[in-house]
């Protein structure tokens, strides 16, 4: 299980370093129009990620 878990942060990491390193500029422009968000907006966007990440894990758990 740990190992999963583990596993599962190292793509992450891959994920979210691949857009600075092939698109630094791209990725700047999108950060600074996230900070422009209000918060209410940001709060409700990261809870609809949390919940479908929570989703597909169950799901994929529960099939394995």
């Amino acid at each position: 299980m740990l190992e999963s878990i583990l596993l599962a942060l190292c793509f992450l990491f891959i994920i979210e370093g691949a857009m600075p390193l092939i698109m630094p500029n791209k990725w700047k422009q999108f950060l600074m129009q996230m900070a422009l968000q209000p918060t209410e907006s940001l709060r409700r966007m990261g809870g609809v990620l949390v919940v479908i990440g929570s989703v597909s894990a169950y799901f994929l758990i529960r099939n394995i």
